[in-house]
């Protein structure tokens, strides 16, 4: 269960260019605005995160994503439609609307719809997508509670959302829109 006061707070600092942490179907995550490169870097940082790879947005619907859809071919549309909300994170060309910190060194962008009651509420009340990574330095296992995020990141962070994991065993399964190859299952 989501509470206002955290969801309000969580919000805010997103707004204000912060990162915060929150429950995700899996792990717990890391996010921040995709739109504000001085968030996006300060994630990186915290994360200690090579910034070539790239991040995922997750959003709270399909027309969240609408501005990164734009230009896609109808045809590439129906795999999105059929598998959101969900664990899914497609790679989808990037129509030039990603900032490069979001985008890594690749020509796509990783979105993903979820079903997650906070994260659906968090992108919700913040009026579209966010930065979706999980909270963990480079090459450590992931946050499993907020317990485990506030140890690793103390006060370097923003807000924590409070709520629990949605029970997913694994992180979100990672496909390429072009050619259906799954990269991350």
């Amino acid at each position: 269960m989501i509470l206002a006061d955290s969801l309000e707070a969580a919000v805010a600092a997103l707004r204000a260019g912060g990162v915060i942490a929150y429950p995700t179907e899996g792990v717990w995550g890391l996010g921040c605005d995709p739109d504000n490169d001085e968030a996006v870097a300060h994630l990186l940082r915290l994360k200690q995160r090579d910034p070539a790879k790239g991040l995922i947005l997750v959003a709270a619907s399909i027309g969240q994503f609408a501005p990164w859809l734009e230009g896609l071919a109808p045809e590439l549309h129906a795999p999105l439609v059929a598998s959101w909300p969900g664990p899914n994170t497609w790679l989808v060309p990037d129509n030039g609307r990603t900032h490069a910190l979001v985008r890594g060194g690749h020509d796509c962008v990783a979105l993903r719809v979820s079903d997650h009651p906070g994260v659906t509420a968090l992108c919700q009340a913040f009026g579209g997508p966010i930065v979706s990574t999980s909270a963990n330095k480079a090459s450590e296992p992931s946050a499993m509670s907020a317990e485990e995020v506030s140890e690793t990141f103390g006060d370097e962070l923003d807000a924590i959302l409070e709520g629990e994991l949605g029970g997913l065993k694994r992180p979100s399964t990672i496909r390429d829109l072009r050619t259906g190859q799954v990269l991350r299952g």
